[in-house]
C-alpha cells in the first residue's frame, strides 16, 4: 500500500464517519463509490469492504451521543440489527450472483431513486 493510497483510505474513512455520524449514512453513499472511483475497486470488492467495517463497533461513539440525547430507540435498533444480519446474508448471495457491471448499475439506479425520492418526495 502506497502512502497515497493510505491517505485516500484515511480520508474516505473520516468522511464516511462524519457523514454517518451526521446523517446516519456512510457505507453506500461515501465508502462504496469512493473505493471504486479513487482506488479502482470492483463493485463487489467495494461493497464487501464497506460491509466488513460493520463487524466492529465503528459507530459506537456516535451512537453514544445520540443515545445520551434520547435519539436511539433501543428496541427498534435491536430488531433492525437482527433483520439486518439476515437480510445482509441473503443480499450478499444475490449480489455475488450478479456480474460486476450489472451490480454497479443496480447500485447506481438505487442511489438515484432514493435521492430523487428524498429531493422531491413529501
Amino acid at each position: 500500500m502506497t502512502t497515497t493510497h493510505l491517505i485516500i483510505i484515511l480520508a474516505i474513512g473520516l468522511m464516511a464517519g462524519i457523514v454517518s455520524g451526521a446523517l446516519g449514512v456512510g457505507g453506500g453513499i461515501i465508502i462504496v463509490p469512493s473505493l471504486i472511483l479513487f482506488l479502482g475497486f470492483s463493485q463487489h470488492m467495494a461493497q464487501g469492504t464497506s460491509i466488513a467495517i460493520l463487524l466492529l463497533p465503528t459507530g459506537i461513539l456516535a451512537v453514544m451521543q445520540y443515545y445520551k440525547n434520547g435519539y436511539v430507540d433501543v428496541k427498534v435498533a435491536l430488531l433492525l440489527m437482527l433483520l439486518f444480519v439476515v437480510g445482509a446474508y441473503f443480499g450478499s448471495l444475490v449480489s455475488l450472483s450478479l456480474p460486476d457491471k450489472v451490480l454497479k448499475k443496480v447500485f447506481g439506479i438505487f442511489m438515484l431513486l432514493v435521492s430523487l425520492k428524498m429531493i422531491f418526495g413529501k
